[in-house]
């Protein structure tokens, strides 16, 4: 009973960790693509 309910929590908490960290992941691959296309651009 108490293994389930780990395993459930367990699950939810790394789903909940991916959906979190998505966002930053993607906000440092924009801002680094930017910072190195803005480096190579003469804008």
């Amino acid at each position: 009973m108490f293994r389930a309910i780990a395993n459930a929590l367990s699950t939810v908490g790394s789903a909940v960790a991916t959906v979190v960290t998505l966002p930053f992941r993607l906000l440092a691959g924009l801002f680094g693509g930017a910072s190195r296309s803005g480096r190579t651009r003469r804008a």
